[in-house]
């Protein structure tokens, strides 16, 4: 543990992508990462099906402002653009009418046309909603589908100052294979936790199980949920306004619920989008058969998906072919073959999907993004400015902060 310029915390996108710039300004670096692999919440498997499934991150968001996106082309990998628009609404197990889903469609622009107007004292999007189902299924998108949380939780103002993500594209190949290889040249000490980073004296250190890491500084990349929990203690401890932030930038939970449906297409064409609209939020979304492999995506999010993890993956498997079962008929699970449930709720160095800010908390990201002392500086998805909450944000806010530090380090 030889000192160096500055210390990456973790090796997501946001770690890797600030390495590769520090690199390139001529600075010495260690990438300390607590898990045994890199890429942080990007990870495409190989092993629970025999297509690449991705148990993280799977849209490469806002493509033509996405890294991500030309190294794709570049690899000639297989992409299809997704153009978001839902294709099928049932409610329960009946089929919406044409002027239900017109209704949804309706309430979904009235919804969008409120949260830019908004001026208010209340800043929940909930208080912008109106009465009946399709409210309830317009918002699922401007919550748990997109936000992570419900929509009595998201703030108006973050909600806002986020960017439109079109255009949405999926690789075929995954999107955690790509962010892998985006970083496969950095050197990474793996299953390396930081416990405590010290940042009173000279410089600042790091402190580990393997040794103490001295440093100029330090870019901490982990998720405001580990920070919250104090898995990495500062000493001394940082700015009041720091550490609140930290709880103001809760994280949302998305979780995936995979399960192949072998020999039929049940009338559904790839990349079909099928939202369930069901009571107290207990929504979910398929993405249906993706690059026409067998599988059957679902996706539940907000309050729901903590519960879903708390029951656990059975209970989680049963709830999703329970539903396709009640609109599809029961004969449907004879075609029903391997499933499973992510849950990164349970991830130590994660606890959770991505941040979003409590209603009247939006400046905590801004927050987050001033350094201390000139010396920590913190990066990630939750200060990814209108690209929160995407990889592709992620890594460009590494990129920033990167160059921050090095124009910081110049001036010393």
């Amino acid at each position: 543990m030889g000192d160096v310029d500055v210390v990456v915390v973790g090796a997501g996108s946001a770690g890797l992508s600030a390495a590769k710039t520090l690199r390139k300004a001529g600075l010495t670096f260690k990438v300390l990462e607590a898990t045994g692999r890199i890429g942080g919440r990007a990870r495409t498997s190989t092993e629970h099906f025999p297509v690449p499934f991705d148990i993280g991150c799977a849209w490469l968001h806002a493509a033509d402002r996405n890294p991500y996106f030309p190294e794709a082309q570049a690899a000639g990998w297989t992409l299809h653009h997704h153009d978001m628009n839902l294709d099928h609404l049932y409610y329960g197990k009946r089929r919406a009418t044409e002027a239900e889903e017109a209704g949804m469609l309706a309430a979904d622009a009235e919804l969008a046309g409120l949260m830019e107007s908004w001026s208010g004292d209340d800043d929940r999007v909930s208080s912008l909603m109106g009465k009946g189902r399709a409210s309830r299924a317009a918002a699922t998108f401007a919550g748990p589908m997109d936000f992570g949380v419900d929509y009595d939780e998201i703030s108006v103002e973050d909600f806002r100052q986020a960017a439109d993500l079109e255009p949405n594209y999926f690789t075929k190949e995954g999107f955690g294979a790509l962010v892998a290889r985006h970083g496969a040249d950095i050197p990474v000490e793996l299953d390396t936790p930081v416990k405590e980073i010290v940042w009173d004296s000279p410089g600042i250190a790091c402190v580990t199980e393997r040794g103490t890491l001295r440093a100029r500084a330090v870019i901490v990349t982990a998720s405001p949920a580990v920070l919250s929990f104090e898995e990495i203690v500062f000493s001394p401890a940082l700015p009041d306004a720091h550490m609140e932030s930290f709880f103001d930038l809760p994280m949302g939970m998305l979780t995936k619920l995979p399960v192949e449906v072998r020999g039929t297409r049940l009338g559904l064409k790839p990349f079909d989008d099928l939202l369930v609209e069901r009571p107290a939020r207990h929504d979910i979304y398929f993405l249906c058969f993706p690059f026409d492999t067998d599988l059957m995506v679902g996706f539940v999010g907000g309050d729901f998906a903590w519960e879903l993890s708390a029951a656990g993956e059975a209970a989680g498997i049963d709830f999703v072919a329970d539903r396709l079962c009640g609109i599809f008929g029961n004969d449907l699970r004879r075609h029903l073959g391997r499933s499973m449930m992510t849950n990164w709720g349970g991830e130590r160095y994660v606890r959770g999907a991505y941040a979003a800010a409590r209603p009247g908390k939006a400046g905590a990201r801004r927050i987050l993004s001033t350094p201390v002392a000139d010396k920590v500086f913190f990066a990630g998805e939750h200060l990814a400015g209108p690209l929160i909450q995407t990889c592709g944000g992620a890594r460009l806010s590494g990129e920033a902060v990167a160059a921050e530090v090095a124009a910081s380090l110049a001036r010393a």
